[in-house]
């Protein structure tokens, strides 16, 4: 049975749980040994999927209403949860990431604030109540500086090392100057960078620029253009990263303590219309970090998002593979890896129209995909049986 559950037939999504159940078959999957089950529909704009927590819930967020989703992919039901802050939802702005803690105990978001002087990304946690439709001790953890007057380029993506740390990608907010005083060369602004912090926000003292004068010491590394795939790799414990390209120049990154990845002086892409490149090629410069993976000039890009590695059971071939929303491309690309060695495998999805915004693995093993629209659905990839 296809479990959906039709938000926008009732109007205002309140607090209470919405859902529906249609005598459909699931849809099958062009490819062999698929099947593609809509689990929830009528979501807006759906940007972070986590699964996880105590009860094994699927949080979801919706970017420009500003909304927050536990959903019961079994029953095919979304509940709002209240407590969420007030976003500034426009253009690319609004509610952005969410993930559990490493303990289950908190759940983080990102989103775009209205700041004095334009907007920016903010880093902040609550705790999910026993019923599971309320945040309560919600708390600001970290504003990422300066706020610009632009609606795009938040980054925002997050995730936990390993090692208990906060990984977070903040955006290059679309400045166009493209030489080394780029605000992403720029370790005195938070913008184009992945930050390194503590589980309640704090500066971890082995951070590579706390001891930089003119350093922002949340930097753990720089020089990229707008990161919105962040995820760990299930073995080595690696951070690993999808940025979008200008023109092309997609990529997919291992991200180094201290690494500068060269945006914009340092890049495959090219400019928009023109087609000119922009900087010099990676391989080009000794003090930059280059790609593990990329989509150069010319290729066709997927303008890659939220990305996560395969570690379920159902689909024990994918095991270790990474998987990478593709919004442009509408596609979910599929990547085999062996070390840092990336092999591109064919993508899935591929004939749905559907612009990828995130995945992540369910417990039961299933792979789930946000479809980036204004009339969305959550989508589980599992086994035929």
């Amino acid at each position: 049975m296809e479990r959906r559950s039709y938000l926008s037939a009732v109007g205002v999504v309140g607090a209470g749980a919405l859902g529906g159940c249609l005598s459909e078959p699931p849809e099958q999957s062009t490819q062999a040994g698929i099947t593609v089950e809509r689990v929830v529909e009528g979501l807006t704009h759906p940007w972070g999927l986590a699964a996880g927590g105590p009860n094994d819930a699927l949080l979801v967020t919706e970017r420009d209403p500003g909304r927050l989703q536990q959903v019961d992919p079994n029953a095919g039901t979304a509940t709002e949860i209240s407590g969420v802050p007030a976003v500034d939802a426009a253009g690319q702005g609004g509610l952005l990431d969410v993930t559990w803690g490493p303990d289950d105990s908190w759940v983080y978001l990102t989103y775009a604030i209205a700041a004095e002087d334009g907007t920016t990304t903010r880093l902040a946690r609550g705790r999910l109540d026993a019923g599971g439709d309320r945040l309560t001790n919600f708390e600001t953890l970290y504003t990422a500086e300066p706020a610009v007057d632009s609606s795009g380029h938040y980054g925002s993506r997050v995730t936990f090392g390993p090692e208990g740390y906060l990984y977070m990608t903040v955006g290059d907010r679309q400045f166009k100057n493209f030489g080394p005083e780029h605000v992403a060369q720029d370790r005195g602004n938070d913008l184009g960078t992945t930050l390194r912090l503590g589980a309640d926000g704090s500066i971890p003292a082995d951070n590579p620029f706390v001891d930089e004068e003119a350093a922002q010491d949340a930097i753990y590394s720089y020089g990229h253009r707008n990161a919105q795939g962040l995820d760990v790799h299930p073995e080595t414990g690696a951070i690993w990263e999808s940025e979008f390209g200008e023109s092309d120049g997609d990529e997919i990154n291992v991200i180094e303590r201290g690494g500068n990845y060269g945006w914009p002086i340092a890049d495959e892409g090219c400019t928009y219309g023109t087609g000119q490149p922009i900087g010099v090629s990676h391989a080009d410069r000794e003090d930059v970090i280059g790609p593990v993976f990329g989509w150069p000039c010319g290729e066709d890009g997927p303008a890659p998002s939220g990305m996560t590695f395969y570690d379920g059971e159902a689909f024990p071939a994918w095991q270790g593979d990474l998987f990478v929303g593709g919004l442009a491309g509408q596609r979910l690309v599929h990547l085999g890896i062996d070390g840092h060695d990336v092999t591109l495998r064919e993508p899935l999805v591929a004939d749905r129209g559907w612009r990828v915004r995130a995945v992540a693995v369910g417990p039961e093993g299933g792979l789930y995909l946000a479809i980036d629209d204004g009339s969305a659905p959550i989508v589980r990839l599992l086994p035929d049986t």
